[in-house]
């Protein structure tokens, strides 16, 4: 039977993180798949829910978190009400979030310690989780879905000038119409870390096996930035799903009992890389 587990990890600056596990209970030492959710994304948006059950049901153990400063809430965990958090999120305090959950599921606390994990980074996520899997051996294969080349890709390089005079740039939320605000601390987080948080320098030291999948309708993240990553590391799998968009079809809220057809095709993909 499908089973799903909660916990409370710590992550940056003493704020916690909620995550769910996903699982067979006659399979409860299956592989462990830590998800990573992308910028203005969290655990439980549209049809994550519906992929971890997917992954349970083919053998292996799901994890997603929400990263401490997305906005989410313990008591509200699926929509951005804490703005002040949001604000003050970097790409600095992601890795560390990152880290916090790798150490949690392989500390063997609050659930049987594993040796090694797979990790999947979505978005934003994908370039947070390139950066880790380069240098953490604990990581022992990488799928990345619709993921950033860089993290300026997340605006338009002509805001900045502005962003750095009011020390504060505002991001919509095209489902919700909210603004998103985001402190001047995440470019100045760039330009003191510029070698940690090279995306395309990390994804060359990448030793593990990796899947870079990516949609060629992606209006948010092209494909180009795909191709970046694969040219950076040759050694990489690269995987094009026709007709994927930068969600492979889902949205929020997804209210369908089955995946899309992307977002299935993708799916079946990670299983696949990461069980042969």
């Amino acid at each position: 039977m499908i089973k799903k587990q909660y916990f409370t990890i710590p992550g940056a600056k003493g704020r916690s993180m909620l995550a769910d596990l996903t699982f067979d209970d006659a399979n409860k030492y299956a592989p462990l798949v830590i998800f990573a959710h992308g910028f203005k994304g969290f655990k439980d948006w549209g049809a994550h829910n519906l992929v971890a059950q997917y992954f349970a049901e083919s053998g292996l153990r799901y994890l997603k978190f929400n990263f401490s400063h997305n906005g989410t809430t313990n008591d509200k965990p699926a929509e951005i009400a804490d703005l002040i958090s949001f604000a003050d999120n970097t790409f600095s305090i992601e890795l560390q979030d990152l880290e916090a959950v790798i150490g949690f599921v392989c500390g063997g606390s609050a659930m049987k310690a594993v040796t090694g994990v797979y990790l999947i980074g979505h978005s934003m996520g994908g370039g947070i989780s390139i950066i880790k899997t380069a240098k953490d051996k604990r990581i022992t294969k990488l799928v990345t879905m619709a993921s950033i080349s860089g993290f300026r890709n997340l605006w338009p390089e002509e805001i900045e000038t502005q962003w750095r005079l009011q020390g504060i740039s505002y991001f919509l939320n095209k489902r919700t119409g909210q603004y998103l605000p985001l402190k001047v601390s995440a470019l100045i987080d760039l330009d003191k870390n510029p070698a940690r948080l090279d995306i395309l320098a990390k994804a060359a030291e990448i030793k593990q096996p990796w899947l870079i999948v990516h949609g060629d309708s992606d209006p948010t993240v092209p494909l180009a930035r795909a191709e970046e990553l694969k040219k950076a590391q040759p050694g990489a799998e690269l995987s094009v799903i026709p007709g994927g968009d930068h969600t492979l079809g889902a949205s929020h809220p997804y209210t369908e009992s089955s995946l899309p057809a992307p977002l299935l095709e993708f799916a079946k993909q990670a299983v696949d890389f990461f069980k042969k």
